[in-house]
């Protein structure tokens, strides 16, 4: 680690303020004898990348130079691609490109994203840590709606994902309403404990929507969603496994032929 990399590390320990939240992060990403030179600089060739992250929850981005004085520094473009003195001096373009590519590098987004990144070190996640994608597959860190995939208005809550599971997000004759609300109501989009990014592997992830209530005591039947489940009493889930597991709604995403989304 270089002397300025060092020193950096010792005064930037600081808040970086993204959204409402304060996020606490390492150090602003640093390139070797590079100097911060300002997002007026980084406009005079990037002006429509500029004009649109003004408008993003990134541009408020700040570092706390130091724990004791309440002094902070906006740091716009470089709090992600670093330091871009050099870039400016070798003129920009790839030749001169001494910048870091966030899009293809996660760890400059884990600076600030500690959760994010420990979700995908989880068994089941999207193959972002070992290269396969990037962040910037599913965002837009530029665009005024960074979180597509939850905050789209709802007809289009699931176009971030239907870019790669085309087949799961398709329009069905019967559609699940659980879609309506996203593909996040029932998938961690960036890892999980379970199988298929599963927020929860058993019924209850179906039970959080499709009220379960007993019928009848004397008969032990079971209503869910509306609908009598002869014989699927609190118990009998664990024996029969999960609702789209058990030969039943295995068309979980959507059913062409049938009401109850079975195939």
């Amino acid at each position: 680690m270089t002397v300025t990399a060092i020193a950096a590390v010792a005064v930037a320990v600081g808040i970086i303020s993204c959204a409402t939240v304060d996020r606490v992060v390492i150090a602003p990403p640093m390139i070797a004898g590079a100097k911060y030179v300002g997002m007026d600089q980084c406009a005079l060739c990037h002006e429509k990348q500029v004009k649109d992250f003004n408008l993003t929850q990134h541009s408020r981005i700040q570092l706390r130079e130091t724990v004791e004085k309440d002094e902070v520094q906006g740091l716009g473009c470089e709090g992600c691609h670093g330091p871009g003195s050099l870039h400016v001096d070798a003129g920009g373009g790839k030749k001169g490109d001494r910048l870091i590519i966030s899009g293809k590098d996660p760890e400059s987004c884990f600076q600030c994203h500690l959760d994010k990144k420990a979700e995908f070190s989880l068994q089941f996640h999207h193959p972002v840590k070992e290269g396969k994608m990037d962040c910037t597959a599913c965002h837009n860190p530029h665009g005024a709606n960074i979180q597509a995939s939850v905050e789209a208005p709802m007809n289009r809550a699931n176009e971030t994902c239907a870019a790669c599971h085309r087949n799961e997000s398709r329009p069905h004759v019967f559609e699940h309403e659980a879609l309506r609300e996203g593909c996040v109501s029932c998938h961690n989009p960036h890892g999980s404990i379970n199988p298929k990014l599963l927020v929860q592997r058993d019924n209850n992830l179906c039970l959080k929507c499709h009220a379960q209530v007993a019928l009848g005591s004397s008969s032990g039947t079971t209503s869910i969603g509306k609908m009598p489940h002869a014989g699927f009493g609190p118990t009998e889930f664990l024996k029969q496994g999960t609702c789209f597991s058990a030969g039943c709604h295995t068309a979980v995403h959507g059913s062409d032929v049938n009401t109850h989304l079975r195939y």
